[in-house]
């Protein structure tokens, strides 16, 4: 029965060790693919034009210190203007944005009212509508409230952002106990302060993923920032890489091009990189909780 038993136990060890080997070949794998696309960009932008046209290559080039001069000295591209620019509405947009929604969040998680699953319903309607299909109204309506080529129009809009309300609203429903928010007005608190005290710390780990994937969205965004902003030095990191890219279709750098896609990815990776744990973390902590 022993000898029965230990053969058992290690036909399941055998099966273990087969499923950890097959898991992690298939990781690998998928973080080659992923990460794959960023090292010939950062390859890329390391070689000369001439070079890039003769195909591809593993190794870096001797251009890379050649193709930043170049990139920064091209007064058509202001790349320290966008990158302030792009820095100022990704910042602004992910404070706005997740404040809000999550006050909307909390106003319909704690508050029941003639109304509440029409504006729950309504929120989420909202939330599949493409912004394309809503694109030439906005532009209009911008113009004719003068705040064409201002920040303002790709900033305040943000602060009404159903997924993050959705999202926030899911975290709610698991992680925030109407009791404490009854035991806080039971208290005399004020519902602002309930909020700003109470509630915030407690919805941080969700507020922190939907702050950086609001920061990420709005730093890569491109098609409404092209329709509103016209001078040169508004325009954020999107837009000058498109200018880049279509100055002289003929002519134009290669070498430059992947320098500026690199100047402009890398604070995304930076910020990935320093707060990935509140991304996985969260995610994992709302997805196990919802």
């Amino acid at each position: 029965m022993s000898g029965n038993t230990a053969v058992r136990i290690k036909k399941v060890d055998v099966a273990l060790t087969i499923r950890r080997i097959i898991a992690y070949t298939v990781l690998i794998l998928l973080t080659f693919i992923s990460l794959f696309s960023f090292y010939i960009l950062f390859v890329n932008a390391t070689r000369s034009n001439a070079d890039i046209q003769t195909g591809f290559s593993f190794l870096p080039g001797k251009a890379g210190i050649a193709n930043f001069k170049n990139v920064m000295a091209d007064t058509n591209i202001p790349v320290l203007r966008g990158l302030l620019n792009s820095a100022f509405v990704a910042t602004a947009c992910a404070v706005l944005s997740t404040y809000f929604s999550t006050l909307t969040a909390y106003a319909l998680h704690a508050y029941r009212f003639k109304g509440h699953d029409a504006a729950y319903r309504f929120i989420l309607l909202i939330m599949m509508v493409p912004t394309q299909v809503s694109a030439l109204g906005f532009v209009r309506l911008m113009d004719a409230m003068g705040l064409t080529n201002t920040f303002l129009p790709l900033i305040v809009p943000t602060i009404a952002a159903p997924v993050t309300f959705f999202f926030m609203i899911q975290y709610m429903k698991s992680s925030l106990p109407i009791e404490i928010v009854e035991a806080a007005r039971i208290d005399g608190s004020g519902e602002f302060a309930t909020f700003n005290r109470m509630v915030i710390p407690m919805m941080k780990p969700a507020i922190a993923v939907q702050a950086i994937f609001t920061f990420v969205t709005n730093w890569n965004n491109y098609f409404i920032p092209a329709l509103i902003l016209q001078d040169s030095d508004k325009k954020t990191l999107p837009i000058l890489i498109a200018m880049l890219r279509s100055a002289d279709w003929l002519k134009f750098d290669m070498g430059k091009v992947y320098m500026l896609i690199t100047l402009a990815i890398l604070p995304v990776i930076v910020v990935y990189l320093c707060l990935s744990k509140h991304i996985v973390g969260g995610v994992a902590l709302g997805g196990v909780k919802g």
